[in-house]
């Protein structure tokens, strides 16, 4: 056994071991469905922020984003990683309050109060649809890509994809919120070093020993590549991200996933109180502004190291140069990092899902059989329901090995549900006019626009599509075409009925009063980060 296995190995214990020390210390909830799927409300704001960072970053991303900049040759990608920082400042600032304020385990939970129940239950499958078809499986399949490139293993990819799954199935479906928070926040100070780590010695190795000498070769030899706002890649075909849909559908995207998603909402509902709660995503959020160093540059770098690393296809980008850089023992070490981030956002999406599913679903449906399922029971079925779901996830994964971009794939189909969720819960907080008739107009508006704006020319041969169009700006007009469907069937409010399951806010709501001071900084340094890229490129 080498020193790569022999490190991997041991850091995957040792965050095994922490994970269940700092869990039995917490304080436990004497309800079992808060313990289970809200962490007892019991989350401090390092956990918050680590566990939403680890949730979102993972091999989607590393693997993903990194390619779609190497594939561009043009650091437009940043978009994924910045814009965030505003719809996580969103988050903090007017969708946790309005979560928190009820005690609700869901964002869907929202919906009823602010709709009725079958808005609620129709946003709640369209989110189990999207986890199913889409993140479930991409996690897979680019955390088995991952594994393989950095390990040089020579292994089939169900093999390694069922590996991850089953490992990954376990946090989630014996541990509960709780274990998934304490593991990511674990996990995410070794990928915070690690991923910082290999940029700055790509560069190194770039630079032929400097990393001044590296970063010198970037700003000199191929400056356009800095460039995050411009329209035409390294080929002069359009970018992944041209920069006029950072007006259009771009910033609605960022908002459905941070703000409104409940993979990544819920941890931030777990927070024990709304302070703890904003100060973790702000911190989070200020560490996206950072993110590009690790999801984008090392794309940048790959493009000038291309011949040497031998690299042929831009999904293997990452792991390519990690295995360039890295020496065996840190391989292995990072490797754990890594793997740590697959099974984050694994277990996470299981853990959300199965919220959904026995929320939404299971404990509504007895009630109306016969008695309402106790606490225990209703946390079995979640856990039934997540090991289901995590099987059918691990036979889809495999077959997403026939797409050209998996991280385009990923963001396109997310649009299907994302649209008409983002408009419902903005419509619902921004304005009392807004229906669920206008709600459940504005959902069907939404999905079957996206959908013609986004996949007509797969169905069509002969269409063609403007140049300056790009699937993003159809993501922006279908979100226009959703909020005027709202607005036709604007009329008389649904009186506000407490929800039966939620109450009264089971947490302090004291707001953290630095938020916004801290807000204005972050969204002065996404904008400087910009300018200074724009200047930097021009030569």
């Amino acid at each position: 056994m080498n020193w790569t296995m022999i490190s991997f190995i041991l850091a995957t214990a040792a965050v095994a071991v922490g994970t269940v020390f700092f869990v039995r210390r917490m304080k436990r909830s004497e309800n079992a469905i808060e313990d289970y799927f809200a962490g007892g409300r019991s989350l401090a704001w390092p956990v918050v922020a680590g566990s939403l960072l680890l949730t979102n970053l993972s091999t989607e991303q590393l693997v993903g984003l990194n390619g779609a900049v190497f594939q561009d040759g043009r650091l437009v990608g940043i978009a994924w990683e910045v814009l965030s920082a505003f719809a996580m400042i969103a988050t903090a600032l007017l969708f946790l309050p309005k979560y928190l304020a009820s005690g609700f385990t869901t964002t869907t939970g929202y919906l009823e109060q602010r709709y009725d129940r079958m808005t609620r239950r129709v946003v709640s499958a369209l989110f189990l649809s999207g986890y199913v078809a889409v993140l479930l499986p991409v996690v897979l399949y680019t955390g088995a890509l991952a594994v393989r490139g950095m390990f040089g293993l020579e292994l089939d990819l169900w093999l390694v994809v069922v590996g991850i799954g089953i490992l990954g199935s376990g946090y989630a479906i014996f541990g509960g919120l709780r274990a998934v928070a304490v593991s990511d926040t674990i996990n995410g100070v070794g990928l915070l070093v690690g991923g910082v780590a290999v940029p700055l010695l790509a560069l190194n190795l770039l630079g032929e020993g400097s990393i001044a000498g590296g970063l010198s070769i970037l700003v000199q030899e191929k400056p356009e590549a800095l460039n995050p706002l411009t329209t035409l890649n390294q080929d002069g075909a359009q970018v992944s991200v041209p920069w006029p849909t950072l007006l259009t559908g771009m910033m609605f995207i960022q908002l459905f996933y941070w703000s409104t998603n409940q993979v990544i909402v819920q941890r931030a509902m777990g927070a024990r109180d709304l302070k703890s709660g904003q100060q973790g995503l702000m911190f989070a959020a200020s560490l996206k502004i950072l993110g590009p160093v690790m999801l984008c540059l090392p794309g940048i770098i790959a493009l000038h190291l291309t011949d040497t690393l031998k690299i042929d296809q831009a999904d293997t980008v990452y792991p390519v140069l990690v295995r360039a850089v890295l020496p065996k023992w840190a391989l292995g070490l990072f490797g754990a990092v890594i793997v740590g981030s697959i099974l984050s956002s694994f277990n996470s999406a299981l853990n959300s899902a199965s919220t959904l599913f026995c929320i939404d679903f299971y404990r509504p449906m007895t009630a109306r059989v016969n008695e309402s399922a106790d606490d225990k029971r209703v946390v079995a079925a979640g856990q039934i329901f997540a090991a289901g779901i995590a099987i059918l996830a691990m036979i889809v994964a495999p077959l997403l090995a026939q797409m050209q971009s998996i991280f385009d794939y990923l963001q396109k189909v997310n649009g299907l549900y994302s649209v008409p969720i983002i408009v419902i819960f903005l419509m619902g907080i921004l304005t009392r006019k807004a229906n669920a008739r206008g709600a459940k107009a504005a959902m069907a508006v939404g999905v079957l626009s996206y959908a013609v704006f986004t996949f007509a020319d797969v169905l069509i041969s002969d269409l063609q599509w403007p140049t300056w169009y790009h699937w993003l700006h159809g993501y922006g007009i279908s979100v226009a075409l959703a909020f005027a469907t709202v607005v036709v069937f604007f009329g008389q409010p649904r009186v506000h009925t407490e929800d039966p399951q939620s109450c009264a806010s089971p947490v302090d709501m004291n707001p953290w009063s630095m938020a916004k001071p801290i807000a204005m900084m972050i969204a002065l340094a996404a904008v400087g980060l910009y300018v200074g890229l724009v200047f930097f490129s021009s030569g």
